[in-house]
Order: structure tokens, then sequence, then C-alpha cells
């Protein structure tokens, strides 16, 4: 019994190396609940307009109706966290392929029984995205960018083990196909190219992370970018959308931009206030999601917003960090695949919201409403939190404790090693 429970409090590398499970990061917890927070005060504060302006369309839904669900969608997210946090690495790997042939089942049901407009797909000005649950809805991209995080950080520490992170057949080309399919599912089917350049910016930092060279690294951002331009090239909304963007119209096909670009710049420096916003209770659309930086922006002024890009930047800072400070290739790629899974949509949403890029209809982390994100992004965190157990502290403090005391060692938390041990 003594030796079981030391397996489960160690993790073993590919290199042999041996880490102690340890104290986790609770900072990820802090930043990602502040968020949250904010998200929930602003939803509180917008959403009775919205729902007044759904009920005189015809709508009958009650005042609160926004923020239960969210709450609900929250409780669910938490629950997944929690649960992520104490699955074992070896439950990961073995469910990789699961994952990602579920979610890309999932996928192609949706487009199935949406081309048919047969229930419970869901359909919106020509997209079939969700599956109608009753009480809710359920969005199975954002389950397969689950899937393509742990089945590509799987599929590269394996590659890792085996020295072929850089060989264009045993890696490359496989790793390729699988997201390949996954974005033709979601671009092609779904028509939600967010999705698809989520995906992409999520397995390009895990490459990185790998050790993927700079030859290796432009011939995949070549392929991607032709792959990009003829999806782009071949749906005329998103072509509308590029070409937008690139004549900065201010006429019906540029409305959604400019209302934003007002929304944050009518702010000023410490904005408006809950009850002073004047785009978000009226102008702005998806004011509750993907525009919910443009309404943080006029409620909580330009002083507000670096606030809330400070946390993204702390939560972003000690996930990267972490990659730096484990010995095992598999949680070392998780944490980078969630960093660039964050990053990703934080990036994309605000460059949107500001004019930089073009719409792209990717949400806010833990900040705009809905529940499918949320659930899989407090999933992912969930995993990260569990990976942080069993982070080292570099050469120079692991050779430093070993010159103290034991006790000490305890009251700091470090990384203590031992003997060889099974995976966590």
């Amino acid at each position: 019994m003594a030796l079981r429970r030391q397996a489960r409090l160690q993790v073993t590398a590919t290199d042999g190396t041996v880490t102690r499970k340890h104290r986790p990061d609770y900072r990820l917890v802090l930043f990602m609940g502040l968020l949250v927070l904010v998200g929930l005060v602003v939803l509180f504060a917008v959403s009775p307009y919205q729902i007044h302006r759904i009920n005189e369309g015809g709508g009958s839904i009650d005042q609160s109706h926004f923020m239960l669900k969210q709450l609900l969608y929250l409780g669910v997210g938490v629950a997944a966290f929690a649960l992520a946090t104490f699955l074992p690495m070896e439950f990961w790997k073995k469910s990789a392929n699961k994952l990602i042939l579920g979610a890309l089942g999932l996928c192609l049901i949706l487009a199935l029984l949406g081309s048919a407009q047969i229930a419970p797909a869901m359909c919106f000005n020509g997209a079939c995205r969700w599956f109608d649950l009753g009480f809710t809805s359920f969005q199975p991209a954002e389950f397969l960018k689950f899937g393509v995080l742990v089945f590509s950080a799987v599929f590269l520490s394996r590659r890792i083990a085996k020295g072929t992170v850089n060989d264009l057949n045993e890696t490359l080309i496989p790793l390729g196909i699988v997201l390949g399919i996954a974005t033709i599912f979601v671009v092609g089917l779904q028509k939600d190219m967010g999705t698809g350049i989520t995906m992409i910016g999520t397995v390009a930092t895990m490459l990185i992370v790998a050790g993927l060279n700079l030859r290796m690294m432009a011939l995949a951002g070549a392929v991607g970018l032709a792959i990009g331009a003829v999806f782009i090239l071949f749906s005329p909304h998103r072509l509308e959308r590029v070409m937008t963007f690139a004549n900065a119209s201010t006429d019906a096909s540029g409305y959604h931009i400019e209302m934003a670009k007002i929304a944050i710049g009518s702010g000023g420096i410490f904005g408006r206030g809950l009850s002073g916003g004047v785009q978000a209770f009226g102008y702005l659309p998806e004011a509750l999601n993907d525009s919910i930086f443009a309404v943080l922006g006029e409620i909580f002024g330009f002083g507000g917003l670096l606030v809330i890009l400070g946390l993204f930047a702390a939560l972003l800072r000690r996930i990267i960090m972490m990659t730096d400070r484990l010995d095992d290739p598999m949680m070392k790629l998780l944490a980078a695949g969630v960093f660039g899974w964050i990053a990703t949509h934080v990036v994309i949403n605000i460059g949107a919201m500001t004019g930089i890029f073009p719409l792209t209809g990717v949400t806010l982390p833990f900040l705009s409403f809905g529940g499918t994100s949320l659930l899989f992004m407090m999933a992912s965190l969930g995993i990260v939190y569990h990976i942080s157990r069993f982070t080292n502290h570099g050469p120079q403090q692991t050779e430093r404790s070993t010159n103290e005391t034991s006790r000490s060692g305890r009251r700091l938390r470090r990384t203590r090693h031992a003997g060889p041990g099974r995976h966590q």
C-alpha cells in the first residue's frame, strides 16, 4: 500500500526523471475566478436590456434568464475543472483517440442533421453549430478543440520520445491530416472560421514547444495559410468580412465593428459605469458574447480594460512559465496547448473588436456568455492545475534545496525527488 501511495504522488518523465507531487499553483484559480466574476457582474448589468429587446420582438423569457443560465454553465464548468484536477495523465493518454473521434463524430452528426433540418440540430444564419438540448445548447466544435488539444499532446509526446518531431512523414503529415479533417468539419461544415483558427493556434504552440525546427514550421505555416485562403475565397460571407475589414467600411457591412469601436471609445479612461452604457444597451450586436470586450470598454473604460488584460496576462504567464518547469513532455505540451488556446481566443477577440482583425465570432474566455466554451476551457485549466503539482524549480533551486533540511523544503513546497515509480 505504501508503494502504491508513493507511485500516486510522483511522476516519471520519459528521461527517467522523477518529480514528487507538491502544492498546485493556486494563482491559476485566482486569475480564472476573477475573470469569471467580472463576466458575471457585466452580465448582471447588461442582460436585462437584452431580455427586454427579445421580449419586445415577440419572445417571452424571464428577467433572470441569462444570469441563471450562466450560473448553471459556471456550475458545470467548475465540476469539469474539479474532475480534471484529479484525473491522472494516464487517463488522458488512454482517452486521446476516443476524445477526438467522439468529437469528430458529433460534428458529423450535427452536419448531417443540420443539412436535413432535423432536430436537435440548431441553425442560425446558415450555420449549424449547436445541438438543442431543450434546457440548453451544446456546441461540438468546443469539444473538438479539447479533443485536438489532448490528442496532439499525446501524439507529439510520443514523437519526442522517438526523436522524430521534425520528421515530415512521422509527425507533420499525420498530425496535419487530423488537424485538416477537424478544420474541414468546423470551418467547412459549420462555417466556424474562429474555431479553426483556434485549433491551429493551439497545435502551433505545441509544435514550437515540442522543438519543431524553423524550416518545418515555415512549411506548416505556408500550408495553413493556403488552406485558410481557400476557405475564405470560396465562402462569400468570409470574403465579405475580409473586404469590409480591408476597406474600413462604415456601411451596413461594417456596422458591427463601428459600434464596437464607439463603445470602447465612449468609455474613456474610467468608463460609464454598469448602468451608464449606451452601445451595450441597444446598438452593439452580440453584446453578451463576441462583443463583450467592447461592452467592458464602455462600462469600465481604458483603465478597466488594462486591469482585465492584466488578469489574462497573469494567467497566461503562469501557464507558459510552467512549461519551462516540467520534465514530462506530455505535461509540457498540454500546458503549452492550453496557453495557445486561451491566447488565441484573447488576441483574436480583442483584435476583432478594435479593428485589427476581421470579425470571426471568437468568444473572450471566461467573460463571454455561453456554456460549452466555458465548460471545456475550465476543464483544460483543470488539467493545467493538475500538472502544476509536478513542476520542478530549476537546477539552481533544486541544488540549493538539497542542502537544506527536509523541514524547510516542506514549508517552501519545493519539488522533492524520489525513486522510480509509475506514471501519474
